[in-house]
């Protein structure tokens, strides 16, 4: 006679399955974001009243465009984890619940693509 309630049978999910998981990669990106978030803000900093030609060249140099690259990854990425947690948390219909997950991946999906393609296009001399 296990203690295993019948949902958890159904489920297939135990104790640390999923949630640790998920906690930790909260917890990493949300330190990474620290550094990264620094070195940008001196760049934009660095770059006020400065001319557009000054900009476009020191935003494609390539420690600066791997730079945004990672902010705009780790950024996004964590924007989706916390995100996922709250949709989790307040929203009790299941249907619901799976559209509004998907939507959250989509859009942290799109929105990030679209925002590397730009520091790839500055990096490229597009």
């Amino acid at each position: 006679m296990g203690m295993r309630t019948p949902l958890k049978n159904v489920r297939g999910l135990g104790s640390a399955k999923e949630g640790t998981t998920h906690w930790w990669h909260q917890k990493v990106t949300a330190v990474a974001l620290v550094p990264l978030f620094v070195i940008a803000l001196a760049y934009v900093i660095a770059l006020v009243g400065a001319d557009y030609e000054r900009v476009r060249y020191i935003l494609g140099l390539p420690f600066t465009s791997v730079i945004l690259l990672l902010l705009i990854g780790v950024t996004f990425y964590h924007l989706k984890l916390g995100l996922q947690v709250v949709i989790e948390d307040y929203i009790h219909t299941e249907s619901t619940k799976i559209v509004v997950l998907l939507l959250n991946t989509f859009f942290c999906a799109v929105v990030g693509l679209a925002s590397a393609l730009a520091v790839i296009k500055l990096a490229l001399g597009g």
